[in-house]
């Protein structure tokens, strides 16, 4: 079986020999950049204003004006006007598929883009709650008052001096023992 290779927007192409050479002055970018133009201007109110007034006007004039001056008279159901518009509609479907051809391949890139990023973000983010966890975690076994405030006030008594530091009656254990961080914020 032979593996069918994708082209990607984002990829350099491989360099192919090809049977009839195309003129030099024939770019792919440059037609491609015109089909989406075109496509463009084919979707906007104002084609669609003119468009529509070449018709009325050529309907018009091939069905009210003397039989001698109509070039597309309509005892032969205006035919020249349908193959205009057989025409126009040829090219203009595969251009405007091109031109959604094109997106297509814009957007495709821009969603791998998209979540490459994502993924970035995502692992980021992991490794941010990692690195908190592990600071919360060293911050408990070293009994950091920041990290229990209500530790760090002492537990509720009733009388004065009885359970502060300083005073002879302390009998707090070290692992309770209130350490004193100073604050660097300030300087």
């Amino acid at each position: 079986m032979t593996e069918r290779r994708q082209s990607r927007v984002d990829t350099p192409q491989e360099v192919r020999r090809q049977l009839i050479r195309r003129p030099s002055a024939f770019s792919t970018e440059a037609f491609g950049v015109i089909s989406e133009k075109f496509a463009r201007f084919m979707g906007t109110p104002r084609f669609l204003i003119w468009m529509s007034l070449f018709v009325v006007v050529w309907l018009a004039w091939n069905t009210f004006v003397p039989e001698a001056a109509q070039f597309d008279p309509r005892s032969l159901n205006y035919t020249l006007l349908t193959l205009i518009l057989s025409l126009q509609a040829s090219y203009a479907a595969p251009l405007i598929l091109l031109a959604q051809n094109r997106q297509d391949d814009r957007d495709r890139v821009a969603l791998e883009q998209d979540r490459v990023q994502a993924e970035r973000a995502l692992a980021d983010t992991e490794y941010l709650t990692r690195e908190v966890a592990a600071l919360r975690i060293a911050a408990a076994r070293r009994g950091d008052p920041r990290l229990h405030p209500q530790r760090a006030a002492g537990p509720a008594r009733g009388d004065g001096d009885q359970g502060s530091p300083g005073s002879a009656g302390a009998t707090r254990s070290s692992r309770t023992s209130r350490r004193v961080i100073p604050n660097h914020a300030g300087d």
